[in-house]
């Protein structure tokens, strides 16, 4: 089946027309179709995909002195993509831009040597942009339990302290991105009897099993039975005021206010509180794989990162409580 135009196809004013070739242009097209099909892409992600690989056509309309082809594609060597990059650098992009969008042309790349349209190994051995990843900064578990015990008071309004509560609780305790959290239903919620678990879709459309701990359990339920408008199960678990699903920029406008009232860092964002999750499931003892599997990571490196935070946790400790570090 097509996907919807939007999603799949390119507008007859794209940048991408005017900077390739018409059978470049095609290929784009089949391109974006095939993350929108197969891929099963966001449309956001493939929106920022087309504008990397634009950037880069744009580039090649410049260097080359006219819209590239699929054999100039084939034809680009090693030095040509570097000055694309250096270009890039030129105009401002840190590292990890850079890197995505070397990432998003070898993609395409990939894309036309599967369909025998061009092929061309220097993109490979072009050496990705380093760059400095830094590492989560997750709350302790002190200031975790008292952003949970806290929030609530906030807001005057009851309902809205309970819903609060249980989305601070549930972030924390589940270690849900904040998207998948507002994106969830009150279908999704388990029932009394019913296995305590979430089932979450998590980027490009992974799910996963997440527990429910008896506390968020106990959270979630309590903001229910106060909640003052219709429990429709296919309508959203968290509402805002006015009754539709929960907009992200209250969450954040609540953690805002939240830092201030207990005193948190500026890091203490909704994000903080899935990094907290992980932190503190593996300062107790957690396994990495499992921990990989709770936060949906798909490449263990990623949730590898919390070791090293939690090395440098270690250390802290050490500094300030052994002494042989005092002295």
């Amino acid at each position: 089946m097509a996907p919807p135009t939007d999603t799949a196809g390119l507008n007859p004013e794209s940048p991408i027309r005017a900077t390739a070739a018409p059978a470049v242009a095609e290929a784009v097209e089949n391109w974006r179709r095939w993350l929108a099909v197969e891929r099963r892409a966001s449309a956001h992600t493939i929106d920022a995909y087309c504008r990397d690989l634009a950037g880069f056509l744009a580039f090649l309309t410049d260097h080359l002195g006219g819209p590239p082809d699929l054999a100039d594609l084939g034809g680009l060597r090693i030095a040509d993509f570097r000055s694309w990059l250096a270009r890039r650098a030129m105009d401002g992009l840190t590292a990890a831009s850079r890197a995505r969008a070397l990432s998003v042309v070898r993609g395409f790349y990939r894309y036309l040597d599967r369909h025998g349209l061009a092929h061309n190994p220097a993109v490979a051995a072009v050496r990705t942009p380093r760059q400095s990843r830094p590492l989560p900064r997750p709350l302790s578990v002190a200031q975790a339990k008292g952003a949970v015990e806290t929030v609530g008071s906030l807001t005057r309004t009851p309902w809205i302290a309970k819903r609060d509560t249980a989305l601070i609780a549930l972030l924390y305790g589940a270690g849900l991105r904040i998207g998948e959290a507002l994106g969830l239903n009150l279908v999704d919620v388990p029932g009394d009897g019913e296995e305590a678990t979430l089932l979450i879709a998590g980027k490009g459309g992974k799910q996963r099993m997440v527990p429910l701990l008896p506390l968020v359990r106990a959270a979630i339920a309590d903001y229910l039975a106060a909640r003052p408008h219709p429990l429709d199960p296919a309508g959203p678990l968290f509402i805002g005021a006015r009754g539709g699903r929960l907009n992200a920029s209250v969450v954040q406008r609540t953690l805002r206010r939240l830092r201030g009232a207990l005193g948190l860092p500026p890091s203490a964002t909704p994000h903080s509180l899935r990094h907290s999750f992980a932190t503190h499931l593996l300062a107790g003892g957690a396994d990495l794989r499992a921990i990989q599997e709770l936060l949906g990571h798909a490449n263990l490196s990623t949730t590898q990162r919390y070791t090293e935070v939690d090395a440098d946790s270690l250390l802290e400790t050490y500094d300030k409580a052994h002494p042989r570090a005092k002295a």
